[in-house]
């Protein structure tokens, strides 16, 4: 089948699924163990269509991804899912601001210079091995995610690697290569995986700790939660370097010379100079922001894309950026389609459709054995939030979870610690996590590749999970039923 001849496949195949569902007879009622029922609306049908729809035409790029993402926002108001002015208003959602601020911060940090100081110094350290500079690479991105939000470290992280590439000499003709394709999945994989090592990970990590709470009443510390998942998160981090130099064995064992050539090249930049020390300031001064907003009651109000966004207005107004670099070098193919993924987010959420779906499928798992259902509702987790804001999947999933585990004798942590770490690591579709997104900006990879990788990259976390239930989680206390 010609290339042309696959494309109007997959565009027909995703509009059939779209009026498949969109036509389809009204479904049954999905009923929670209390018997309560959660009908499904027709908005709720045609949103469950429309997220078909989307899926099929991100993986396979009929169009391109941000206009996937234009799509959404058109087809829910062409068939009324949802009003035009709640369809369109996601699209200037506040995460999608901060993806935007985050991409401001990575810009400024190769312009003014610092991302090649950053890209030189390590490869002075780990030297010429392509393995031990992809492991550089995963651990200075997870290290990063345990103090700050993964969308701007891959926003730091995503200049220095085009900086390695090009030492690699993967960017020389513009193709892509097994160690470009290797960097960067591997970079959006462990920022993921970082992110789930301690609270200040991820919005989705203090919510299921406070639904966590709600339901049993006990507090869960900082130290507690890192306890238990930073050596899930870590060893997530090597398991994923060891993986992709299976699937994507880099090729050139070694990059003959990149510990010399890397010190000649910082030499040449000579010493730090007034803007590099100005945008290290303004950029540390809002990750401090981020930070602080844990700590301080007074800041948890103020929105997470507050302190990026003031961080680039302020580079703006000092003219370290200028009109050229919001025109030519933000990449708005990547914020079109967070637009999209934060609008059918918001729908299927709206319309009832995502609670619908997670109720029928926990219902399955009421009678099952503990270990099926707690792998059941975990699995669950891991594909809703490829699909829908991380923080939505734990608030749709935890409390009907907590309540089946209540009956069960399952004991309520193995749930929460669980569902946190697959709600951290989307590994099929790039709108799962901005990291994603911008790691394919790289065009060292098809959204086809991604979502392939991604396929044993997620059977191996679940495989972890199990593994970490018999092992390391009873060893630190928490056994997995209760009396």
């Amino acid at each position: 089948m010609s290339a042309n001849a696959k494309r109007t496949f997959f565009i027909l195949l995703g509009i059939a699924l779209f009026f498949a569902f969109y036509l389809a007879p009204q479904f049954g009622p999905a009923v929670d163990p209390s018997g309560k029922a959660f009908e499904l609306s027709q908005e709720g049908k045609a949103a469950i269509g429309l997220f078909l729809l989307a899926g099929i035409w991100w993986v396979f790029e009929v169009i391109p991804i941000g206009v996937t993402g234009i799509a959404i926002g058109v087809i829910q108001a062409l068939f009324l899912i949802r009003p035009a002015k709640d369809a369109f208003k996601d699209f200037m959602d506040p995460t999608v601001l901060f993806i935007l601020g985050s991409l401001l911060i990575g810009i400024v940090f190769t312009k003014s210079g610092i991302t090649k100081r950053i890209a030189y110094k390590m490869l002075d350290v780990v030297g010429e091995d392509t393995r031990k500079i992809l492991l550089g690479v995963f651990v200075i991105t997870a290290l990063l995610t345990h103090i700050m939000a993964h969308t701007a470290v891959a926003a730091t992280m995503f200049p220095i690697l085009i900086t390695i590439l090009a030492l690699y000499g993967g960017d020389a003709d513009g193709k892509p290569t097994k160690f470009g394709k290797a960097l960067f999945i591997g970079m959006a994989y462990t920022a993921g995986a970082g992110s789930i090592c301690t609270l200040l990970g991820g919005a989705r990590n203090p919510a299921a700790v406070g639904f966590y709470t709600e339901f049993t009443g006990v507090e869960v510390s900082f130290v507690d939660f890192s306890l238990h998942l930073a050596p899930f998160g870590w060893a997530t981090v090597f398991l994923i370097w060891g993986m992709l130099l299976l699937i994507y064995k880099p090729e050139k064992a070694k990059i003959v010379g990149i510990r010399e050539k890397a010190r000649a090249e910082y030499a040449k930049l000579g010493p730090v100079n007034k803007q590099e020390i100005f945008v290290g300031v303004i950029v540390f001064c809002a990750l401090a922001m981020l930070v602080l907003q844990a700590i301080i009651p007074a800041l948890k109000s103020m929105d997470r894309a507050v302190p990026l966004l003031l961080a680039g207005i302020i580079f703006f107004l000092t003219r370290v950026l200028t009109v050229e670099d919001l025109e030519k070098k933000i990449p708005w193919n990547i914020v079109f389609l967070f637009s999209g993924a934060m609008s059918i987010g918001f729908c299927l959420w709206q319309t009832g459709a995502a609670e619908w779906l997670a109720v029928k499928w926990l219902g399955l798992l009421v009678n099952a054995h503990w270990l099926v259902f707690v792998v059941g509702i975990c699995f669950l987790v891991l594909i809703l939030t490829n699909f829908i804001m991380n923080v939505a999947a734990i608030a749709i999933t935890m409390p009907i979870a907590l309540v089946i585990a209540s009956y069960m004798g399952v004991n309520p942590e193995l749930i929460l610690y669980g569902a946190t770490a697959m709600a951290g690591m989307p590994m099929l579709l790039l709108i799962g996590a901005a990291p994603n997104a911008m790691a394919y900006e790289s065009r060292q990879f098809t959204t086809g590749e991604f979502f392939k990788t991604g396929i044993p990259a997620s059977a191996m976390i679940l495989c972890l999970l199990v593994l970490m239930i018999f092992t390391y989680w009873p060893m630190i206390g928490m056994a997995a039923l209760i009396n």
